[in-house]
């Protein structure tokens, strides 16, 4: 089954902490969660090692949020839109259902 969000795609935040905020998709895991650029951000401590001279720090980075919780961006009418899919050209190409105009 083709997937409704790919990579690269400008998404907005339907619920959680970040609801409303708008980023592009940097990598789909398991086609069920998705990592958006700052979006979802956590604190990532990392431990430091004597033996190979590294010392521990605080990173920031984002976590996976579930593809539920996000809908693809439409620019045209400034919200999020759901996605159909129909054949053009013989190609299946993606289509936002609010104005049936083909995702890029």
């Amino acid at each position: 089954m083709a997937s409704k969000i790919r990579k690269n795609d400008k998404v907005m935040i339907l619920s959680g902490k970040d609801k409303g905020k708008i980023g592009i998709v940097l990598r789909i895991i398991n086609n069920s969660k998705i990592l958006v650029e700052g979006i979802n951000m956590v604190n990532k401590h990392k431990k430091s090692i004597p033996e190979k001279n590294q010392i521990g720090s605080i990173i920031r980075m984002e976590s996976p949020i579930h593809v539920s919780n996000v809908g693809l961006f439409n620019e045209k009418i400034n919200k999020f839109d759901r996605i159909g899919f129909r054949f053009v050209n013989g190609k299946k190409v993606r289509f936002f259902k609010s104005n049936k105009e083909i995702v890029q």
